[in-house]
């Protein structure tokens, strides 16, 4: 399917791009190309072929949730540039 000039400048407007006379030709023929390829894709036949979300099988990667017991406060704490009564002390973020 080959691409008119006006037919590139409409999609350019669509997309709210500014496009120079040298862009419009070299977009006409690279957007007439991919065309092409859609036309040679909708011959394939696919009648066998049920519709799937994901090409591959998917299935959860998280591990289960295990109790653990917790870093001791001290440890914690140990890094922490600002702390204030056992706890992580921040500037405020709100006034």
């Amino acid at each position: 399917m080959k691409l008119t000039r006006e037919e590139v400048r409409h999609i350019a407007i669509l997309a709210r791009l500014g496009l120079s006379e040298a862009e419009v030709e070299r977009f006409q023929e690279e957007l007439s190309h991919i065309l092409e390829n859609f036309e040679v894709l909708q011959q394939v036949d696919t009648t066998d072929v049920s519709p799937t979300a994901h090409p591959i099988p998917t299935h959860n990667v998280l591990r289960e949730d295990e109790a653990a017991p917790s870093l001791p406060k001290a440890e914690v704490l140990a890094n922490a540039p600002r702390q204030e009564a056992g706890c992580f002390k921040v500037h405020a973020v709100l006034e």
